[in-house]
């Protein structure tokens, strides 16, 4: 989260000064749930000789600015217009 926020405020500042970081509220429903989403690919890395293209650095900074050059994708994807389109093609006949 924080990640993201720094690499906002340096990319996009908002028009305000403020951080993005200011907009980040905490939740009590599970704490600490998000932590059991951390890959680990040492055991790829020993049994396959696989290695990551990217660092979780230089592919999180890619992907924000992604996001930030294809506004108009951005845009249909929050419009939920997808929705149709999914219940159109895959609507019971």
């Amino acid at each position: 989260m924080r990640t993201i926020c720094a690499l906002l405020d340096e990319l996009k500042p908002r028009a305000d000064g403020v951080s993005y970081a200011t907009q980040i509220a905490f939740v009590k429903d599970r704490p600490g749930h998000d932590r059991r989403y951390a890959i680990d690919a040492r055991k790829l890395e020993r049994e396959l000789g696989w290695k990551p293209a990217e660092t979780f650095e230089t592919g999180i900074r890619k992907t924000v600015q992604w996001y930030l050059d294809n506004p108009e994708w951005v845009a249909r994807a929050q419009s939920g217009a997808y929705r149709d389109w999914l219940n159109t093609q895959y609507a019971p006949a």
